[in-house]
């Protein structure tokens, strides 16, 4: 399946509500709420455009831009510019899942920290019941520690 990564935009709130509104995913995640509302949405396509402004924010997200809707996310949270590591974190719609496309998201987005933005470290959790995404980090090259 094709999807390509992009940037938030204004615009974006309806289709992130509506795909992100899931209990599974809210499950695997520490931040993201369940019911997810229309607050959290415009909360959140906010919050990215002010870090899209930021010379070295403290985070950047990508979107899953499946046929122009937010069908998931990728990014980086809590980056260490100065010791140049981050955290990475994805989620991703429940109609979309297992066809290899946060694989391939995972592979294009550690590709660029390391490459463009210079990271030396990238690390992410995985909750030790969500064997799904523990494949998705293997695959991708991740080592447990």
């Amino acid at each position: 399946m094709k999807f390509k990564l992009r940037k938030f935009r204004k615009g974006d709130e309806e289709s992130l509500r509506k795909n992100i509104n899931n209990k599974n995913i809210a499950k695997y995640t520490l931040e993201i709420p369940y019911p997810y509302k229309n607050k959290d949405a415009k909360f959140w396509v906010k919050h990215n455009l002010k870090l899209n402004k930021k010379k070295k924010p403290e985070q950047i997200n990508f979107v899953i831009d499946i046929d122009g809707e937010v069908a998931g996310s990728i990014g980086f949270n809590k980056i260490n510019w100065k010791h140049k590591h981050a955290e990475v974190g994805y989620w991703l719609a429940k109609k979309y899942w297992n066809k290899g496309i946060v694989t391939k998201a995972l592979k294009q987005i550690v590709k660029y920290g390391f490459n463009k933005l210079g990271f030396v470290r990238i690390y992410a959790y995985v909750f030790s019941l969500n064997k799904a995404s523990q494949r998705v980090a293997q695959k991708t090259g991740f080592k447990l520690e």
